[in-house]
């Protein structure tokens, strides 16, 4: 294949798996007609607000981000307690329930992010524009307040709606490593007036919530994103990116929210959309993989065990961590939204280790976070819950699997990619973690270059976490088949 051409084959191969997972591509001629009907970014259905632009605001996110979802801030309060404000963009104050945005939002039901090409679930004149919490704009937001004592409990908490402005748009990579003590403060910080002090400060509790998380149970997990490098129109690499302290920050922040709102639904007696991972099904292998590296689980699942176990890895074998963590959330499996009655016992989610939990943070990519944010503002100012039981349980199995479609067509195109880059080295040696294992196939992870394949021969008696050598021995790029055989 031309290199110069690599990136048009790869949006040709985006488009064609986004149809056969049944996604819509393009935005049809109903829904861009009602865009051309939006033109300002407030209008009057939205209820009363506060006016909170004035605030330290600022959004931390990737470089290129534009579809803004949240900004914070913090504010000192006595007796070391911490008043940490997020705003998050209020997509339904344009977007109504009823609309033809709204029906195809509801049937792609998120954002998908391609290597080659994004496929956005709003026209991009609304999530990178009208809603987009940008920088120097005054937008509408879902504010979740919450006052964090000095060990990092919520002690108390509120969602309202306001108007806000962001005053910085940070990058993770240069914040975190600032964070981090490697890199010097960045420009765009020491712009504004108290905003370093402020975001330590946020930093700051953000550690102390995470603390406390991992008290309770919840999983450190720690991964490798893949992200492609491109010169032109032509794929160089796929560059490995961990987690940092501004990641960290941000994550902490947004787990603390998605509480905070299934919380405030249950007290208002409203049912709400929840995010569930359930007690794993393959516990039996994690006690395994701990057993190997020196730790003993007991029988029966218990995430506060599985975080200790993690903390051992990560302080007495850091080398093995990365790939522990992965062998586990691979067991793990996936999350699913599930629709929750007030008063009913709530399902949980295993690896934060909390029981309360909602996606309410990313409206402009997120469908079931729309979903919660309608009904929090219908919570908020007393009016009639805006779905029926029945409706909401269809769109909790609906994004479940689409959800589940959309990480397919990511790692599809993933892999096109993957084998773009590798069709000049068959007959390669490479060492492997064993990603999968079950009768349909054998998976496995290289370590470096980071990316997954097939294991075609030698894979008898393999289980998820073992390591082994591999020769490369087939790639195809139009189906994203990389094929290895095991080295004894």
């Amino acid at each position: 294949m031309e290199k110069n051409t690599q990136r048009i084959a790869l949006q040709k191969i985006a488009r064609k798996v986004m149809i056969e997972r049944g996604f819509n591509t393009d935005f049809p001629s109903e829904v861009l007609d009602e865009l051309m009907e939006i033109k300002d970014p407030f209008n009057s259905k939205q209820n009363t607000v506060k006016d909170l632009r004035n605030l330290l605001w600022c959004s931390i996110d990737n470089e290129e981000s534009r579809d803004l979802d949240q900004l914070s801030v913090a504010e000192q309060l006595p007796e070391n307690k911490v008043r940490i404000l997020v705003a998050i963009a209020d997509v339904d104050a344009l977007v109504n329930a009823q609309s033809n945005i709204d029906h195809y939002a509801s049937q792609n039901t998120s954002t998908i992010y391609t290597i080659a090409q994004i496929f956005p679930m709003l026209p991009e004149k609304l999530s990178t524009d009208l809603t987009s919490l940008g920088f120097d704009e005054v937008r509408y937001a879902v504010v979740v307040e919450m006052i964090v004592d000095d060990n990092g409990s919520v002690i108390q908490s509120d969602v309202y709606c306001a108007t806000v402005c962001n005053h910085a748009k940070l990058d993770y990579n240069p914040v975190g490593a600032w964070l981090e003590g490697t890199l010097p403060l960045p420009d765009e910080i020491m712009k504004v007036e108290g905003l370093a002090e402020n975001i330590i400060l946020q930093d700051k509790v953000a550690q102390k919530m995470k603390d406390l998380r991992y008290e309770h149970g919840a999983l450190d997990f720690e991964t490798i994103e893949s992200r492609p490098v491109f010169d032109g129109d032509r794929l160089c690499e796929m560059k490995g990116e961990k987690k940092n302290r501004a990641k960290s920050l941000i994550e902490d922040f947004m787990i603390a929210c998605n509480g905070i709102t299934a919380q405030y639904l249950a007290t208002k007696k409203f049912p709400s959309l929840r995010r569930v991972v359930r007690t794993p099904k393959r516990w039996d292998r994690i006690v395994e993989l701990a057993t190997e590296h020196n730790f003993r689980l007991p029988t029966e699942p218990d995430p506060k065990s599985l975080s200790e176990c993690f903390k051992f890895i990560k302080q007495n074998l850091p080398e093995h961590y990365t790939d522990f963590s992965f062998s586990v959330l691979k067991l793990m499996g996936g999350g699913e939204y599930v629709m929750e009655l007030p008063g009913s016992t709530p399902q949980g989610h295993f690896g934060l280790a909390v029981k309360n939990y909602s996606h309410s943070t990313a409206p402009n990519r997120r469908y079931p976070d729309l979903i919660t944010h309608r009904l929090l503002k219908s919570a908020m100012v007393g009016q009639n819950i805006p779905y029926s039981a029945e409706q909401l349980e269809l769109i909790a199995k609906n994004c479940t699997v689409k959800e589940d479609d959309a990480k397919k067509v990511e790692r599809q195109v993933e892999k096109s990619a993957h084998a773009m880059l590798m069709e000049t080295r068959i007959g390669e040696i490479f060492e492997a973690i064993v990603s999968g294992a079950a009768a349909k196939g054998t998976w496995i992870k290289l370590l470096n270059p980071h990316l997954e394949g097939k294991l075609v021969k030698g894979f008898e008696g393999l289980e998820v976490g073992h390591k082994i050598k591999v020769r490369l021995v087939n790639v195809d790029v139009q189906s994203g088949f990389i094929d290895f055989e095991r080295v004894e």
